[in-house]
């Protein structure tokens, strides 16, 4: 996925708030797999997915149903935020996990690397 801009977050909180508070964390999970799954499309094919892109959350925003955007952050948008960044962050720091454990496998078998 594309590194997240200020506008990939309103946009993914206009998405959040077109679902029911139960399923934030699973939308939040699946933007977030979709737009991934989007700019490895994109940087393979040199061309936007057809469903999902640019690999920009705002790009994939765009094509889902969203809530227009309240005029200053609510308590309904703030929520929204805390549940995508809490999304965000445990997929980070399970990358950064993966990123830990490969290195060290590969470090105690050479014969691997």
């Amino acid at each position: 996925m594309r590194p997240l801009l200020p506008s990939d977050l309103d946009a993914a909180v206009r998405a959040l708030l077109a679902v029911p508070p139960s399923q934030r964390p699973a939308r939040a999970r699946w933007l977030l797999d979709k737009a991934n799954a989007a700019d490895r499309y994109r940087l393979r094919q040199n061309r936007p997915h057809p469903d999902y892109g640019t690999g920009t959350l705002l790009s994939l925003v765009a094509l889902v149903e969203r809530a227009p955007l309240p005029d200053y952050c609510d308590a309904g948008y703030c929520a929204c935020l805390a549940v995508f960044l809490d999304v965000v962050l445990a997929q980070q720091a399970d990358s950064a996990a993966d990123i830990t454990h490969q290195a060290f496998n590969l470090a105690n078998r050479p014969y691997l690397g």
